[in-house]
């Protein structure tokens, strides 16, 4: 199985790419594991144009974006990596998905979508600086996740489970325990 690694953290050593780490670590004795940082690709932003539904490609000027969304596509499997920016995903790893819409699900023309990594599996971690239990109160890490969710959601993907380290800013080392349950949590694949 392939697995595509999308670290959405600028961190090069950051929490959240040692949780994903981690989760790749657990996986990797059975599978390939691709890494992508994806804070070093070189994308545009979404228009909102919409006129990739109906093309199956973004019409924007080729980029960074169309590549990862053949990986995407031909994966598979997602690790899904993102620190809490004001309880979302990371900019850049939103853009990516916000670009790659044609690789996750087709528009059948204003009907229902046609999801198109139907049953493939996703794992997702996620670090917040908010304490347990605001980051979950707040929507702070728990809105990071969900927005991750809805976007493998609308793909079709299965999720294997989801890994948050909340308080970061405090206490930045992350907890055996944690570090443990990523590790189990890759396995999982």
């Amino acid at each position: 199985m392939k697995l595509l690694a999308l670290n959405g953290s600028p961190r090069p050593e950051g929490t959240v790419h040692t949780l994903l780490a981690a989760v790749a670590e657990g996986a990797s004795g059975r599978h390939q594991v691709e890494w992508v940082d994806v804070y070093r690709l070189n994308m545009r932003n979404c228009v909102g144009c919409m006129k990739c539904r109906p093309r199956g490609t973004c019409v924007l000027p080729r980029d960074d974006a169309q590549e990862m969304g053949q990986k995407i596509a031909a994966a598979d499997g997602l690790l899904v990596g993102t620190p809490t920016h004001w309880g979302n995903m990371s900019a850049p790893l939103l853009t990516l998905f916000a670009r790659n819409v044609p690789a996750l699900m087709i528009d059948r023309r204003g009907r229902f979508p046609q999801r198109l990594q139907k049953g493939k599996p996703a794992a997702i971690v996620a670090a917040c600086s908010t304490p347990w239990p605001f980051n979950v109160i707040c929507a702070e890490s728990r809105g990071s996740v969900r927005a991750v969710k809805g976007v493998l959601g609308w793909g079709g993907y299965r999720l294997r489970g989801v890994v948050v380290h909340p308080n970061t800013w405090a206490k930045p080392e992350i907890p055996r325990k944690t570090l443990a349950r990523a590790r189990r949590l890759g396995r999982k694949f």
